[in-house]
């Protein structure tokens, strides 16, 4: 790889890792403002025109908050935690196309930071990353209450990874790559008209990954005091804040890949058809939210083992038999 090369992937790296910041930041004065209309609210209106400098005041108290860490901590994991979550969910937007290649300057270039020939486990090996951030943040912390959030995160976590790996085995199957460019080219039609149980399947382990209503379990307030993450403060506080919305976003971005024809659509330039498609998806997590309450944990445990499992294994079967059957 050359200079220029390098120089090119730095700007893609820089200029999405900006723009990731700045979604992540609106992402939440979107989820304010949505919550609150669906509740008879006006959400966030002080700060500047409907509340758009909202999120830029919350960072600037976050970063000024007295940064407390608990005398009994594990320090330096402590600190290492909410850096290895948030980590993850960045990095992992690196292999995501945005859009068919453009020519600049009679150069093609590509519309995702990295073009890796297994990129779909590369996103799952980040997001598994994640877990082990949030366990040690609850174990660090020298805190029960934080110890069993962390614990019941990790469960939560890992029962939901499996069925969300096996749903999308029939995408692969179907597109015949673990490459997303090569997955999003195939679809002449969209997967989710072949995989509609794949899709749900995906989609619902994508809320309990993302620690999303009505999985959203690791923030139980009234069971273990905001869970994990009850003794952080400051901007590692927000840390793990950022790691969940900018989860919300590689998830989003996944599916609209996998399932929904990524930046593939009619008269529109492919990165506005794709960033359309996120933002569906966005709004849809949010209205979630503002939808439907908590399960208890021993609900959410059996619907992932009892249910999504078996459903996703039986979703390969009959997606190997159909192309078995009709090619």
């Amino acid at each position: 790889m050359g200079l220029v090369e390098i120089g090119i992937v730095l700007i893609k790296a820089v200029v999405v890792f900006a723009c990731m910041l700045l979604c992540v930041a609106y992402l939440t004065w979107l989820e304010r403002k949505v919550l609150g209309h669906m509740q008879v609210r006006c959400g966030p209106l002080r700060v500047g025109w409907h509340g758009l400098l909202q999120p830029i005041a919350d960072g600037i108290k976050l970063l000024f908050k007295e940064d407390i860490v608990v005398s009994s901590a594990n320090t330096f994991i402590y600190i290492l935690s909410p850096m290895i979550v948030t980590g993850a969910a960045f990095a992992a937007i690196a292999v995501v196309p945005f859009g068919d290649q453009i020519e600049i300057l009679g150069k093609k270039i590509a519309l995702n930071i990295a073009d890796v020939d297994i990129g779909v486990l590369y996103i799952f090996a980040l997001s598994s990353l994640s877990v082990y951030g949030i366990t040690l943040a609850g174990w660090s912390s020298n805190s029960k209450y934080a110890l069993l959030g962390g614990l019941r995160s990790a469960a939560q976590m890992i029962s939901y990874e499996l069925p969300m790996g096996l749903s999308i085995i029939g995408v692969l199957m179907l597109s015949g790559s673990l490459r997303p460019v090569d997955i999003v080219e195939s679809q002449d039609v969209w997967y989710i008209v072949k995989q509609p149980i794949g899709f749900l399947i995906f989609l619902i382990c994508g809320f309990a990954e993302c620690n999303r209503n009505p999985f959203d379990l690791p923030e139980a307030e009234n069971e273990l005091v905001a869970g994990f993450h009850v003794e952080y403060s400051s901007m590692k506080f927000a840390l793990f804040f950022m790691a969940e919305y900018a989860h919300m976003i590689v998830l989003s971005a996944l599916v609209a890949t996998l399932f929904l024809g990524g930046w593939r659509g009619p008269v529109l330039p492919g990165v506005v058809w794709f960033m359309l498609k996120v933002f569906a998806l966005l709004f849809f997590f949010v209205w979630v939210r503002a939808t439907y309450p908590r399960f208890r944990y021993d609900q959410l445990m059996k619907f992932g083992w009892k249910v999504l499992f078996p459903v996703s294994l039986l979703n390969i079967l009959v997606t190997g038999l159909g192309m078995v059957l009709w090619g």
